[in-house]
């Protein structure tokens, strides 16, 4: 599939079939490190193909919340259950997020040697899927987050904004049930802030999924079904 010659808006772009979002349960979750305890006692529940924010100041354990969540790390004691599945150990995990989870980090975590296209094909790399097919279904993103024209263009050749619809696009690859978005418009100015808000909230009713985002951007709170706040550890009533 030849890469499109001139920018889409998001909404312009087909509908990509859904695969329906993830349940997820937690219960009693606790996390410490050393003497500091990030999470005390978390229960929740969020129902397939909601969005929720979880709210709190810095320090709160909202990022690390949602590295339990996605399996970057685990818990002490308590349980977290995706879409029906007690999540695994972190060394067990791969296939796990694989299947269920995409990621959207603050700084994006773009590999800066790798065009855009390249970018989001590296989510594909160990799922078996070819290489036609890989190079299509990247273009195809980068077509639906608005950046068609941007295929070949390095990282540092984009914008702040633009490099986190790369990023969207990426954590989007493997069509996952469940995105995690950790602070997504944490470093964007408003503008961009809103694109991504904006593309965020097309692309969950696009897909189907669950979005769970961790965020302190009022911005973000609102275009949220609820919000959850984590103070100290604790959610919030």
């Amino acid at each position: 599939m030849a890469p499109t010659g001139s920018e889409h808006d998001p909404d312009d772009t087909a509908v990509v079939p859904k695969r329906g979002g993830a349940e997820v349960i937690a219960e009693q979750v606790v996390k410490t490190y050393g003497t500091v305890t990030a999470l005390r006692g978390v229960s929740f529940r969020v129902g397939a193909g909601e969005f929720v924010v979880i709210a709190g100041p810095s320090g709160s354990g909202k990022s690390t919340l949602l590295n339990l969540i996605g399996t970057l790390d685990q818990p002490d004691s308590g349980a977290i259950v995706v879409g029906g599945r007690p999540v695994p150990l972190p060394s067990e995990a791969v296939e796990f997020r694989r299947r269920l989870v995409g990621f959207v980090f603050q700084d994006n975590l773009l590999l800066p040697y790798l065009s855009a296209q390249s970018n989001i094909e590296t989510a594909l790399m160990a799922t078996g899927v070819g290489r036609e097919a890989r190079q299509e279904r990247s273009q195809k993103l980068l077509v639906e987050v608005g950046l068609g024209h941007r295929v070949r263009h390095l990282p540092s050749e984009l914008s702040a904004g633009e490099r986190q619809r790369v990023a969207v696009a990426r954590a989007l690859a493997n069509e996952p049930r469940l995105l995690l978005a950790d602070e997504p418009t944490g470093a964007l100015d408003s503008a961009s802030s809103e694109r991504v808000l904006s593309l965020l909230s097309a692309m969950r009713e696009r897909h189907g999924m669950t979005m769970i985002i961790a965020s302190h951007d009022d911005a973000v709170t609102g275009r949220a079904d609820r919000g959850l706040r984590l103070t100290d550890g604790q959610i919030q009533a």
